[in-house]
């Protein structure tokens, strides 16, 4: 079994969206540790704000497996996919670590760069897995979270909660 962090994000109805998500991971792959949620403004882009979370679980599936089932989570929730990388979005799915893999894996980057670059990442991956060590840093989750610069990017914790 593999170990897996996967960030959660919408803007576009999004607690009917990200409560969604979370039931079709659980179906797949419960149980779930799943973090705190966020209210997070948007990165590089004008719109509504996200909400933002990560779960964790176990999974035999392979890295481009995986990939395929999220990108498959993400078109029944009405993704469109309009080719811009900053834009508003229904759901959006990203496998942030599996096990301790480095490196471009089946296209996917592990682990994905967003973790150490953004707040609406690291908060909520902070979270769950605070112990857990950055295989490119050295550096815990923990560690991480309090030396960010964290007046760039403001978090809030939502009363968001899922079952």
């Amino acid at each position: 079994m593999h170990h897996v962090t996967v960030s959660i994000g919408s803007n576009i109805d999004r607690e009917f969206y990200v409560y969604k998500a979370l039931n079709a991971l659980d179906h797949f792959f419960a149980p779930l540790t799943v973090s705190k949620s966020y209210d997070c403004v948007p990165v590089g882009f004008e719109g509504d704000n996200f909400l933002n979370l990560v779960v964790g679980f176990e999974c035999s599936q392979s890295v481009s497996d995986l990939a395929t089932l999220l990108r498959q989570i993400e078109d029944e929730s009405d993704r469109v996919r309009s080719g811009e990388k900053f834009a508003s979005r229904t759901l959006d799915l990203d496998i942030l670590t599996f096990d301790d893999l480095v490196g471009i894996i089946d296209g996917v980057e592990l682990p994905r760069g967003e973790i150490t670059e953004n707040a609406f990442v690291l908060r909520p991956l902070a979270d769950i897995i605070p112990h857990e060590t950055h295989p490119l840093t050295t550096k815990t989750y923990e560690q991480l979270w309090s030396e960010y610069g964290k007046s760039s990017q403001h978090v809030t914790v939502t009363d968001f909660t899922w079952p």
